[in-house]
C-alpha cells in the first residue's frame, strides 16, 4: 500500500495494517493469518466497513465477512450489549433511515463492484422507496 493511501486512513486502520505488515514479513506467504489479528479485523470492520477494512489489510473480502457475521451471531446469542471498546452507535450492524417529512433533503450514493454508480438526491416530501431502488441496484433482474 503505499504511503498517501496508508495516510488516508483513519489511525486504528493504520495501527492495524502496519501489524498486519510486519506479521506478513515474517512469515511464508499462504500462512494462516492468527486468531488474534483476524480478532482485530473483525473489530475494525464493525467500525470502517467490510469493504475498506478487506482492502486496506488485503484480505479476502468473503473470509473476513463471514468471521463478522460469526462474531454478529455469537454476540446477539450472548449479550444485546457492544463489544468492549466500541461504542453502541459503532457496534450497530443496521442502520435504518426514517425519512423526515419536513422537506429537506438527502443525497444517496451506491456503488456495486462491477463499477456501476447510482446517485439519488432527494428534496421534499415525496421520496421513493429507497429499499427497493438500492435492492434494483444491487440484484438486477436479467
Amino acid at each position: 500500500m503505499d504511503t498517501r493511501t496508508r495516510r488516508d486512513l483513519p489511525a486504528r486502520l493504520a495501527a492495524l495494517l502496519r501489524r498486519f505488515e510486519d506479521w506478513r514479513r515474517t512469515h511464508q506467504p499462504r500462512s494462516r493469518i492468527p486468531e488474534p489479528l483476524w480478532r482485530s479485523a473483525v473489530k475494525v470492520a464493525g467500525v470502517y466497513g467490510l469493504h475498506r477494512t478487506a482492502r486496506a489489510l488485503r484480505l479476502d473480502y468473503y473470509a473476513l465477512k463471514k468471521r463478522v457475521e460469526h462474531e454478529a451471531a455469537v454476540n446477539d446469542s450472548t449479550a444485546a450489549v457492544p463489544a468492549a471498546g466500541l461504542d453502541a452507535e459503532a457496534a450497530t450492524p443496521f442502520l435504518e433511515l426514517v425519512p423526515h417529512l419536513s422537506g429537506g433533503e438527502c443525497l444517496v450514493e451506491l456503488e456495486n463492484a462491477a463499477g456501476g454508480k447510482m446517485r439519488v438526491h432527494l428534496k421534499g416530501v415525496a421520496s421513493p422507496d429507497l429499499a427497493a431502488l438500492s435492492r434494483s441496484f444491487w440484484n438486477p433482474q436479467p
